[in-house]
């Protein structure tokens, strides 16, 4: 029997606090291995600041993270870690073959066969050059390029903001298919809760720097029949602002 793998994250009292003020605080949650993980609150709530501190770009001031065991360093993200953001740093003079060459060179754990075969599946011209695919296309050159790394956790901070919708449902269904095929976690923050209430199962509500939800889905709705995802996650963000 091999040894039980460290879940993705455990966070113990975890806080960031700049000059303004805590960005984060008194933050103690776990997400579980295997899982699509909705990170959700409103602008300001911590969630860039979270996922911050779980790449190590950001230390934190107070508590303790670890990421799949290890205690982020700042020198680089957890080789198990694959980050996208809202920006999707390519090489726009790139081919798409150049731009997998490029994350092969970058990565040692790459897996040049499955990258390729994520842009074959969405239809991707390996030839064309980055700057001029859609926006849909460019998402889905960027989730080749994380997915190829092979990680155990993908961070997504607001991949789909500038999709149309038909392209936001295409990627969330590539994001639960290898997710599931290959038991990757998958941590996506995001505005639009309603979008992913089919997506998740998992769901971690952060407001005004704290978390205010946490749980599997599943479990959190058996506790509120009468509510869907959205109008759990909306009541609660309402309670906070009422306060």
């Amino acid at each position: 029997m091999g040894l039980r793998e460290h879940p993705p994250v455990v966070a113990e009292s975890l806080g960031k606090k700049y000059s303004r003020g805590w960005a984060l605080r008194d933050c103690t949650l776990q997400i579980p291995q295997g899982r699509i993980v909705a990170l959700v609150g409103p602008n300001g709530a911590g969630k860039s600041t979270l996922m911050g501190m779980i790449t190590g770009l950001l230390r934190p001031t107070a508590g303790r993270i670890e990421v799949f065991g290890d205690v982020p360093n700042g020198r680089g993200m957890h080789a198990k870690v694959a980050f996208l953001t809202q920006a999707k740093p390519l090489y726009p003079q790139f081919t798409v073959t150049e731009t997998l060459h490029y994350g092969r060179n970058a990565n040692p754990t790459w897996d040049q066969r499955y990258a390729e075969d994520l842009i074959r599946k969405a239809q991707v011209p390996t030839q064309a050059k980055v700057g001029t695919l859609s926006g849909g296309q460019r998402t889905r050159v960027a989730l080749a390029l994380a997915l190829g790394k092979r990680p155990r956790l993908l961070m997504l901070d607001e991949p789909l903001a500038d999709l149309d919708p038909l392209a936001r449902e295409t990627v969330l269904q590539t994001l639960v298919e290898e997710s599931r095929e290959h038991g990757i976690t998958v941590l996506l923050s995001s505005h639009v809760l309603a979008e992913l209430e089919n997506v998740c199962d998992h769901l971690v509500l952060l407001t005004n720097g704290r978390v205010r939800l946490a749980g599997d889905v599943h479990e959190l709705l058996r506790e509120h029949p009468q509510s869907s995802l959205s109008q759990l996650a909306l009541a609660h963000m309402r309670e906070e602002v009422a306060a």
